[in-house]
C-alpha cells in the first residue's frame, strides 16, 4: 500500500483577477522545473487543503492547486454570480497561461472529475494525462440517486436530518427546495440548510463514517460555500447543453492516457458512472477499490492514486 508523500510548503501563492467580480487563489509547490499537474478539487465549492499536494512526488511534479470560484481562499466567498462550469474551465486556462505551462496533467475527483473531464474535452491538446477518482458526470440520474432517493436507503438515519430540513410539501424535489433556502434572504434558514446539505455528504463519503469529516462539513464557513455552489450547479444541470454532455463528447479525449480510481462502495458517486466512462476510453485503466467509499483519503484510494501519479512521472 502506498501512502501520501510528505507534507510540502508552496513556493508561490497568488491570486488571478479573472473578471470584475472574482479573484482565484492558486499555489505552486514541489519542483519548480518539474512536470506540471493541476489538482481539481471537488464540490463544486469544496476548496483545497494542504494534503492535496501529497498525491504527487514533490521532486518530480510542479504541483498546482487552486480554489474554484466562491470557495476556499478565492474571493468573494460563496458568490454564485458568473460561476458556471465554463467560467471554471476558462479559469484553468488562465492559470495555465499565467504560469507559462504548455501542457499539464489533470487530477480530479468527484466534481473534480466532472470539471477535469470538461476541461480536457474543451482543451484536449493541453492535457498530458488524466487521473480521476469517484466519477461524477452531473447527470440527472446521479443527482436523483444522492439528493432525492437511492443513497437514502443505505443511510436512512443520516437522511432524516437532510429530509426534515425541508417541509413535507416540498420534498418531491429536494434540490429545488434547498436552492430556494440557500439563495433566500433568511440568513438563519440559509445557514441551517447549508449545514444540513453539507453534513449529508460528509456523513456518507467514507466507507466507515468519519467524525472529523462530519465536523469539517458542519463548519458554517465551509458549509455555506459548499452547499450554495453545489446546489447552484445542480439545479442548472452543471450548465451543460445536454444531460450526458461528457459521454457524448468523450471521443475528443480518447487519445489521453487515463487512470480512473473508484471505491466499490461509493454511494455519493456510484461505480456505474466510472464503469460507463471507462468503456468509452480505450486508453483508460479503471481500478475499483474493494474496501472504499467516496473519499480520496481512504487508504486503498490513496494508494491507487499515488501509484497513478508515479506511473506518469516521466
Amino acid at each position: 500500500m502506498r501512502e501520501l508523500y510528505p507534507s510540502t510548503e508552496p513556493y508561490n501563492q497568488d491570486f488571478i483577477k479573472v473578471d470584475s467580480i472574482h479573484e482565484i487563489f492558486y499555489e505552486e509547490s514541489g519542483n519548480k522545473n518539474g512536470k506540471p499537474v493541476i489538482f481539481v478539487h471537488g464540490g463544486p465549492g469544496g476548496g483545497c487543503s494542504s494534503d492535496y499536494r501529497r498525491y504527487f512526488d514533490p521532486e518530480v511534479y510542479r504541483i498546482i492547486l487552486f480554489d474554484q470560484r466562491g470557495c476556499g481562499k478565492s474571493k468573494p466567498h460563496a458568490c454564485l454570480e458568473n460561476n458556471t462550469t465554463w467560467h471554471l474551465v476558462d479559469d484553468m486556462e488562465k492559470i495555465r497561461t499565467t504560469l507559462g505551462i504548455e501542457k499539464w496533467q489533470v487530477f480530479g475527483g468527484s466534481w473534480g472529475s466532472t470539471l477535469g473531464l470538461t476541461y480536457a474535452i474543451s482543451h484536449p491538446d493541453r492535457v498530458t494525462e488524466l487521473v480521476l477518482r469517484g466519477i461524477f458526470m452531473l447527470r440527472p440520474s446521479e443527482l436523483r440517486w444522492f439528493y432525492q432517493e437511492g443513497a437514502s436507503y443505505i443511510f436512512p438515519d443520516v437522511w432524516e436530518s437532510y429530509r426534515d430540513n425541508i417541509p413535507e410539501a416540498e420534498r418531491d424535489n429536494f434540490i429545488k427546495a434547498y436552492y430556494k433556502r440557500l439563495t433566500g434572504d433568511n440568513e438563519e434558514e440559509k445557514l441551517q440548510s447549508a449545514k444540513a446539505w453539507s453534513v449529508w455528504e460528509g456523513s456518507t463519503s467514507r466507507l466507515i463514517t468519519d467524525p472529523a469529516l462530519i465536523e469539517k462539513t458542519s463548519d458554517a464557513h465551509f458549509a455555506l460555500s459548499f452547499a450554495r455552489i453545489e446546489c447552484h450547479y445542480f439545479i442548472n444541470g452543471g450548465f451543460f447543453e445536454t444531460d450526458s454532455w461528457i459521454l457524448e463528447n468523450v471521443d475528443k479525449i480518447k487519445h489521453i492516457p487515463t487512470v480512473i480510481v473508484q471505491g466499490r462502495y461509493d454511494v455519493v458517486c456510484p461505480t456505474k458512472s466510472a464503469w460507463e466512462l471507462a468503456k468509452l476510453l480505450p486508453k483508460s485503466e479503471l481500478t475499483i477499490i474493494p474496501d472504499a467509499g467516496h473519499s480520496a483519503a481512504e487508504l486503498g484510494i490513496v494508494s491507487a492514486l499515488v501509484e497513478a501519479t508515479d506511473s506518469f512521472r516521466v
